[in-house]
């Protein structure tokens, strides 16, 4: 019996999220992020009117899609996906010539002006490499994140998705978004 590929992805049930921002706090610290950029992000959406003013929060970030317009577009090479789908960006050959902000339709990469590279979520590859979630998934206190290999029949985000509605976000892009949201 062949062996199947990895291929990770990541579930957002925002009705659980409380707009802590533990995720980015979380990300900033794993990956040496300043205060002045984020990797990962939350939006508020307000619905209604007052006195019946409701706030829905929404974890965002690189949605590490099937088909990345961000790495068509690099012209080093530095944006890659991994076998595993997780979108990187190797900082030793990027130039920051900035195509890939521009390609991505998540708003999801900004530029280092200290360091003159593109930067972006890469899920904590190098903790996934080590078997860990992501460190965003790890210290959500609510549990709004769940992270997992699509082919593992037998795991949680394959198990939520075909218990749960769910929705991509512009799926017209044509990238293949790999961010899950559940309705």
């Amino acid at each position: 019996m062949a062996h199947k590929q990895k291929r990770y992805a990541l579930l957002i049930d925002s009705r659980k999220c409380i707009d802590c921002k533990s995720c980015v706090v979380a990300c900033r610290a794993e990956n040496g992020v300043p205060l002045a950029y984020s990797r990962n992000w939350i939006n508020e959406e307000h619905r209604g009117a007052w006195p019946k003013l409701q706030a829905a929060f929404e974890p965002e970030q690189c949605h590490h899609c099937t088909d990345p317009a961000c790495v068509r577009v690099c012209p080093t090479g530095a944006s890659r996906q991994r076998p595993d789908g997780i979108v990187v960006v190797d900082d030793a050959d990027c130039v920051g010539c900035r195509y890939c902000i521009i390609a991505c339709p998540y708003d999801a990469r900004f530029f280092r002006e200290d360091r003159g590279v593109v930067e972006k979520c890469d899920l904590c590859a190098h903790r996934v490499d080590r078997g860990e979630v992501p460190a965003c998934v790890e210290t959500c206190p609510s549990k709004a994140r769940v992270f997992g290999d699509l082919n593992d029949a037998n795991g949680k985000l394959r198990d939520v998705l075909a218990k749960r509605n769910y929705r991509v976000k512009k799926p017209e892009a044509g990238t293949g978004p790999q961010i899950y949201y559940l309705l």
